[in-house]
C-alpha cells in the first residue's frame, strides 16, 4: 500500500499535482490541512480515498478539525497540530497519542518535515508543498508505504 502524506499547501495547488503525477498510483492521500478551499481539487484529483482535515487557517471550511482512523494494523490519528503547540515540539501530541492508544500521528502546521519513530509512537509530518520553513526550503511531502508483511515506512521526498 502506497499513501501520499501531504499538507499546507494553501490553496497554491500546483505541486500538490506536480507530486499527484509523480507519485501515482497511490492507494490514499492524507493532507494534514490548510487547504484554504481546494478540498474538491484535492480529492476529485486522484481515484482514491482521501483523509483531510481543516488547519489554523481553513476558516470557514466543514473539514474535521481531527479524525482517527485505520491503516492497516495501525491506528492513525490525523490532525493540522497546531491546537497542541507543535511550532514548540511535537512532545504535546505525542503524549495526547499516547493517552489516545495511537500508533501513527499525522500532523502539518509547521512547514518541516519531520518522521519521528519511537518504540510507541510515530509523528510524521509532511511539512509543506507550497510554503516551506526547513533549511533549503524545499517543497515537500512523505510517501508511507506498507510492505507485505503490513509494517510502515515512511520516506520524505521534495520537488
Amino acid at each position: 500500500m502506497k499513501i501520499l502524506i501531504v499538507s499546507d499547501t494553501h490553496r497554491k495547488n500546483d505541486n500538490y499535482l506536480r507530486v499527484i503525477d509523480k507519485t501515482a498510483p497511490v492507494d490514499m492521500v492524507i493532507h494534514c490541512g490548510d487547504i484554504e478551499g481546494s478540498e474538491y481539487l484535492i480529492a476529485e484529483s486522484v481515484s482514491c480515498p482521501v483523509q483531510m482535515v481543516a488547519g489554523n487557517n481553513d476558516f470557514f471550511s466543514d473539514l474535521p478539525r481531527e479524525k482517527i482512523f485505520q491503516i492497516g494494523k495501525y491506528k492513525v490519528w490525523l490532525t493540522h497540530g497546531h491546537n497542541y503547540y507543535v511550532s514548540m515540539s511535537n512532545e504535546n501530541l505525542k503524549h495526547e497519542a499516547r493517552m489516545r492508544e495511537i500508533d501513527i500521528v499525522i500532523y502539518g502546521h509547521t512547514h518541516k518535515p519531520v518522521i519521528d519513530i519511537t518504540d510507541d509512537v510515530t509523528a510524521v509530518n509532511p511539512g509543506s508543498l507550497t510554503y516551506p520553513r526547513q533549511e533549503g526550503k524545499r517543497p515537500s511531502y512523505i510517501i508511507m508505504d506498507l510492505d507485505r508483511n503490513g509494517e510502515a515506512h515512511f520516506t520524505i521526498n521534495y520537488l
